[in-house]
């Protein structure tokens, strides 16, 4: 059974309130911030980022804990800052924070630690993919008489197929602490498949006009 602390819950909550508005900022920054514009993009924001968030951290959380190991989120408060003062330069970091796992009976193993590391880039590879095939299977039907609501959710699918694709590559670069430094020391093969897909679907979602 996934179990979760009181303490736990608000640092999710609070991680993706500041990730779904900092990611909003972030994409209304080059037209100029309004309120008009950050009230359509918060909800944009929050599919595109808040949910591939959630679920990344879920699946470090759910193998570990399938392992028999205690996990838990934590956010990390000068990470959100990080992010808050990357938009200016027209980027955003994404470090509101991470599952730390372990347990007081024995150590965790390379295989373990591997296993519960490059579950959360497959999560976001699994939604990048999903929210493309959205995409693909919708396009053909936008027309001018259903633009304005069309439009808006292919935006949303097409950004959340993008940052899903980016999130996984970075987390699977293998720099520590990013998870792909344990894939790498786990099993070489698998990641570099990983890596392979993640790294193909990021340069679909940045070269090819899905609208």
């Amino acid at each position: 059974m996934i179990t979760f602390s009181r303490e736990e819950i608000r640092d999710i909550i609070i991680a993706v309130i500041a990730l779904t508005i900092l990611y909003a900022l972030s994409v209304t920054r080059p037209f100029g911030w309004s309120m008009d514009s950050l009230m359509l993009f918060i909800p944009i924001s929050f599919v595109a980022v808040g949910i591939g968030f959630i679920l990344h951290e879920l699946g470090h959380k759910v193998v570990a804990q399938r392992f028999g190991f205690f996990s838990e989120f934590r956010r990390w408060d000068y990470g959100l800052i990080l992010g808050l003062l990357s938009i200016p330069f027209g980027f955003m970091i994404f470090a509101p924070g991470a599952v730390y796992f372990g347990s007081y009976g024995r150590m965790v193993t390379t295989e373990e630690n591997g296993k519960i590391s490059i579950a959360g880039p497959i999560v976001n590879i699994i939604l990048a993919l999903f929210f493309l095939a959205l995409t693909l299977t919708l396009r053909p039907y936008l027309s001018m008489q259903n633009a304005g609501m069309m439009y808006v959710l292919l935006l949303t699918l097409v950004l959340a197929f993008n940052v899903n694709s980016f999130l996984a590559v970075f987390n699977l670069l293998p720099i520590p602490p990013l998870d792909g430094s344990k894939v790498i020391q786990w099993n070489l093969p698998i990641y570099i498949v990983t890596m392979i897909i993640a790294a193909v679907l990021t340069y679909i979602s940045y070269t090819i006009n899905l609208f």
